[in-house]
């Protein structure tokens, strides 16, 4: 039997709109995984955003420095992972601003879709999860 002893595992999938100025409201069972009131946000390996508990981001990103940078193999994670990663402020009412940079990225429009993902959360635009989830 598998015991997790870590806290701070994202869970679920959570439907939701945009509200404006790219607005976009976490659900409180995200919020609850995240500690302090920002989030990493990044690309993902598809059209996806990632986000990030900013404690699990350090540690990942640590994982990710330890591979040479003269190794190409190196280099290409480095500019995956940093070049589109950003800061976002969490709100009063629990929303974060999605970069449009990121957002464009992503092909988000207006209807999203959130999902838990372990050690991360990934919004998705509810289109492209609906496609990508007949795949698994």
């Amino acid at each position: 039997m598998v015991k997790i002893v870590e806290t701070g595992l994202f869970l679920g999938e959570y439907s939701h709109r945009l509200t404006g100025g790219n607005r976009l409201a976490l659900p409180k069972k995200v919020r609850s995984e995240i500690s302090g009131d920002e989030v990493i946000l990044a690309r993902g390996f598809e059209s996806y955003i990632a986000g990030f508990d900013r404690k699990k981001w350090e540690k990942l990103a640590e994982k990710q420095l330890e591979l040479p940078l003269y190794e190409e193999k190196g280099r290409l994670l480095r500019r995956q992972m940093f070049a589109g990663a950003m800061v976002s402020s969490i709100d009063s009412q629990g929303r974060v601003v999605l970069p449009s940079g990121l957002k464009d990225f992503s092909g988000i429009k207006e209807k999203v879709v959130i999902i838990g993902a372990g050690d991360h959360f990934e919004i998705w635009d509810s289109e492209k999860w609906q496609e990508y989830s007949k795949k698994i």
